[in-house]
């Protein structure tokens, strides 16, 4: 699976959780919001993280 940008950004959208995670990474970080949708991508989505199957459904 592959990481696409416009994905996550409608798979933040979609998820109240999500983007309460990317906020708190950008935050803790100090990331700007690419570098952080990247980093919750590996952490919640790649290898059968928890969104895996909602990112795998959404249309570039």
């Amino acid at each position: 699976m592959q990481y696409s940008q416009t994905k996550m950004v409608k798979l933040v959208k979609q998820s109240p959780e999500l983007n309460r995670q990317l906020k708190a990474i950008m935050k803790e970080h100090e990331l700007e919001k690419s570098f952080a949708l990247k980093a919750l991508y590996h952490a919640e989505v790649k290898d059968g993280g928890t969104y895996q199957r909602d990112y795998q459904e959404i249309r570039d």
